[in-house]
């Protein structure tokens, strides 16, 4: 039988020698591992880890640019942005509020107590803030335009996670004064209308940011890192229009057309020597303010047309002038009643015997069939490019939006009616701007200015003027001196415009009554206007009046006229131009000197 082997317990175990060398080997490979640990912590992965925690506690908000302000000729501010607040949660702070009252009692937690405190001073609803407050989400706007005052009791909470941004709310300072002109924003701030909208991009600056880090409580950390890049505001807008003189043109027409019951209304004045805009008014004009609440929130001056009538009998006799066919002493038939080579029938206003009348005579008593007769003396082509070279047919590339080029037909296309008609200023239709700068480019010698309501633009590099393009000198001066000296006549006993008059000084203008085709071949109402320079000796200022549909009164010279004496008569004070020095010295309105 083998015998059964005994195991020494020494030799099983080890030594202690050994045992000692085993718990050291053990040790060895623990430290061994956090060695490891820690060389992949702080070499390897700890940048990256440190990147990490440092994303986890930043925020980066954005710095709106201010935008920029609009203001008249003198500084009068139109448009301008008013400091406001935007009110923002960091969700994941907000359970850290527990409010306490005057005796150290805590009052609430976290969400439902931040909408307690919070829903009264910001005008919300508080269990609708509640569930608002309520995620994960690190920035949640909860209210806008907020007022100064109202952000600094909003921040006396002291509510983790709450936190501010500067903001603007556009405001017009000056309602409705040059509304039309300035326009405003939308919702997100930007320009919606007029040159709020139009120049949109030089308004709005470039936004800027900032980076903060924010602590477990949602407040920024004082030490920690801040990066910014500063916001650049955006650029003044000046304009070339007077405040005070907008402001009186809009209620004179405003006056106006509830007198006679109009559809609408418009004036513009125009600084003859530069082709600055100083004047654009609208009746019923839109306060940028409360823009829903007009009927009609664009410009008539620019965006609505009418046949511009006796004022463009202006254009005919002008360009006769330049051709060299009449003078303002040629005798013109004037009979009431007049049937061209076609068979065209025309007739004056008012009826009388057949007259012999200068060519002043004719502007004067604004006689169509003798309109007809010095007309006839030149080719459709030549009075066309007439038509087109003072600015007719074509935007005055003023930067107003929706401006209208008016409707001017190619003369090959004229019909056996138009090619009479449009020698009176029918079937050819003009804005208010187009048609005052015509008497613009008569009262500044011949030379057609480009007409500008931007003077520059005051950025944060400096001021930058606005270039509106080289003048065109496109008939003589001696041709527009004439000219004024003709119309002159208008204004006086024996003419249409004597309303126009303005004691002590000398006006030169022109009445327009234009027919309104009703769709049916018939006509349906008319459009009143009144074009004049003043002083008519060392022209300042064309000033341009339209009143449409009227529903009494109806000529020119009784609506538009009165119109121009009270905004020229502004516009001359203002501008300190001194009364006329020297009284007039008029053609003869017929052949035998009378």
């Amino acid at each position: 039988m083998a015998q059964s082997r005994r195991v020494n317990p020494v030799t099983a175990v080890g030594t202690p020698e050994r045992r000692q060398a085993v718990l050291l080997a053990m040790l060895l490979v623990v430290l061994l591992a956090f060695a490891a640990r820690l060389v992949w912590v702080q070499i390897i992965a700890g940048p990256a880890l440190a990147d990490d925690a440092l994303d986890a506690r930043s925020y980066t908000y954005t710095d709106h640019a201010a935008r920029g302000s609009i203001v008249d000729s003198n500084g009068t501010v139109l448009a301008t942005s008013v400091q406001t607040y935007r009110v923002v949660a960091d969700l994941m702070s907000i359970p850290a509020y527990a409010p306490q009252d005057s005796e150290g009692e805590v009052t609430g937690y976290g969400a439902a107590a931040a909408a307690r405190d919070l829903a009264p001073i910001l005008g919300l609803d508080r269990n609708r803030l509640g569930a608002e407050l309520v995620g994960e989400d690190r920035y949640h706007i909860l209210a806008r335009e907020v007022t100064p005052e109202v952000w600094q009791e909003v921040a006396a909470l002291n509510v983790p996670g709450i936190s501010a941004e500067e903001t603007a709310e556009r405001a017009y300072p000056n309602g409705s004064t040059a509304g039309q002109i300035v326009g405003w924003v939308n919702d997100e701030g930007d320009g919606a209308a007029g040159l709020e909208s139009s120049l949109n991009s030089r308004l709005l600056g470039t936004d800027g940011e900032f980076t903060v880090e924010i602590g477990a409580t949602g407040q920024v950390i004082p030490t920690g890192q801040n990066v910014s890049t500063p916001a650049v505001p955006g650029c003044d807008v000046h304009l070339t229009i007077d405040a005070d003189l907008n402001w009186y043109a809009q209620r004179t027409i405003d006056e106006t057309v509830d007198t006679y019951g109009a559809d609408w209304g418009a004036v513009v004045v125009i600084d003859t020597r530069t082709g600055q805009i100083l004047a654009l008014a609208d009746s019923d004009a839109v306060d940028p303010n409360d823009p829903g609440a007009s009927r009609y929130a664009g410009s008539h001056a620019v965006q609505d047309v009418y046949d511009p009538g006796s004022t463009g009998k202006v254009l005919t006799v002008l360009s006769a002038l330049e051709e060299g066919v009449v003078t303002p002493t040629t005798p013109i038939e004037d009979p009431y009643r007049l049937t061209t080579a076609n068979g065209q029938t025309f007739h004056d206003h008012t009826e009388h015997p057949d007259q012999m009348l200068t060519v002043t005579g004719v502007l004067a008593e604004s006689a169509n069939t003798g309109t007809v007769n010095i007309g006839s003396r030149m080719s459709d082509e030549t009075r066309y490019e007439y038509m087109q070279r003072l600015g007719w047919g074509t935007q005055t590339g003023v930067g107003l939006p929706g401006e209208t080029a008016g409707l001017l037909h190619h003369y090959e296309d004229w019909d056996g009616a138009m090619r009479y008609t449009t020698m009176f200023g029918q079937g050819v239709s003009v804005n208010l701007l187009q048609n005052t700068g015509v008497f613009s480019t008569i009262a500044n010698d011949g030379v057609r200015m480009p007409l500008s309501i931007v003077d520059g633009y005051d950025c944060a590099d400096g001021y930058e003027e606005v270039d509106p393009g080289e003048p065109v000198q496109v008939v003589s001066a001696e041709s527009s001196e004439q000219m004024i000296r003709m119309l002159e006549s208008v204004i006086s006993d024996a003419g249409t415009g004597e309303r126009a008059a303005i004691d002590g000084y000398r006006i030169a203008g022109k009445t327009g009554t234009a027919q309104i085709p009703d769709g049916n071949g018939g006509i349906s109402d008319v459009a009143a206007s009144f074009v004049g320079i003043a002083p008519a000796e060392d022209p300042q200022i064309a000033v341009g009046v339209v009143v449409y549909r009227p529903d009494s009164g109806f000529f020119g010279g009784r609506i538009a006229a009165p119109v121009f004496h009270d905004v020229a008569s502004f516009a001359l004070q203002s501008l300190g131009v001194p009364p006329s020095s020297e009284p007039a010295d008029p053609y003869p309105l017929r052949p035998d000197g009378q």
